[in-house]
């Protein structure tokens, strides 16, 4: 099934009762994934990652809902699920009208796994490419549109080429848009968007939590035109980001950026900034992230402050605390 297709089948509600969602593209697959999941009075089963348990998922597909509603199994993962369980769960789906399953899958090994859903089987897949830049910017316009942001189409390209051209990203941003109430313009993304076009910037952090000479990078960094305060908001952010990835792990011991930050990482940053959350303890977090909202404050009070010797006095007291 093209992607066109999947959309005439969610306009119409004539949507198979096994779709696996695959492809180059995790922003559309999560998309897709939520449109699919829009019922009411549904018995939901989700399954992510290493959530999966065979068992479970038959078992939730075998009984009627509790609720008289449907049955839906959700499964997202990166790992391949067993074609066995595949024509298991499709088969159960296509022996109860009310069992709908939903495979959503973001790894790379999609060669058998979709042959499962065949028509003839009674089910659909979907491969998701990456958007071409215009039809990137065009999804950008109309989730503007629909969080009722005003928006050019000149503004959703800055948008999207400051977040690196990662559709995930940019929607995300938006959200933080939603609060102006006037058509949002350049200026006022390079005030409140934090630009990711730069790889650099992720390295200063690191240099920073790892306790490396970061005043090279500094200096580059505000040679290319980053402001003070936008470097201390990125720092925030991404602290408060390991804090949450922290958190994450030692209460499901696993981390899953999609859940975190309500899109999905590339896998190897996600394990890269999962590895450096669990590094620092929770005094470390508490102290760093009060240090750099103190910083904020003096920086925005007062014009008279040297924002250059603040923010440098201020990260290096984060580096001796760690």
């Amino acid at each position: 099934m093209k992607r066109h297709e999947l959309d005439q089948a969610l306009r119409n509600r004539s949507i198979s009762h096994a779709v696996m969602l695959y492809g180059e593209s995790h922003f559309l697959i999560e998309r897709y994934t939520k449109l699919l999941m829009q019922f009411n009075n549904a018995n939901v089963l989700s399954l992510y990652h290493d959530e999966y348990q065979s068992n479970l998922a038959k078992t939730h597909l075998s009984q009627g809902s509790l609720f008289g509603g449907e049955n839906i199994l959700l499964i997202k993962s990166e790992k391949k699920i067993p074609k066995a369980d595949l024509d298991t769960f499709i088969s159960l789906c296509q022996k109860n009208p009310d069992n709908y399953f939903i495979y959503a899958y973001y790894g790379t090994d999609f060669r058998t796994s979709h042959k499962a859903f065949t028509k003839k089987a009674g089910g659909e897949s979907v491969r998701f490419f990456n958007p071409y830049d215009k039809e990137a910017k065009d999804i950008i316009m109309r989730e503007a549109q629909s969080l009722g942001i005003s928006m050019d189409f000149y503004s959703a390209g800055y948008l999207y080429e400051s977040q690196n051209s990662d559709l995930s990203l940019t929607c995300n941003e938006l959200h933080k848009l939603r609060l102006l109430e006037h058509p949002i313009t350049p200026k006022d993304i390079d005030e409140l968007v934090f630009g990711l076009a730069e790889v650099k910037i992720d390295q200063f952090i690191k240099e920073l939590i790892e306790k490396r000479d970061f005043k090279p990078s500094l200096h580059h960094l505000l040679e290319s035109g980053e402001d003070e305060i936008r470097l201390l908001t990125a720092f925030s952010t991404y602290l408060t980001q390991l804090y949450l990835f922290n958190c994450q792990a030692k209460i499901h011991g696993f981390v899953n950026s999609v859940e975190v930050l309500g899109y999905k990482l590339p896998q190897f940053i996600e394990k890269e900034r999962s590895s450096l959350s669990i590094r620092l303890p929770y005094s470390i977090y508490k102290k760093g992230l009060s240090l750099l909202l103190k910083c904020e404050l003096e920086m925005k009070s007062s014009s008279n402050h040297d924002k250059n010797s603040l923010l440098l006095s201020t990260l290096l007291r984060f580096q001796s605390i760690l």
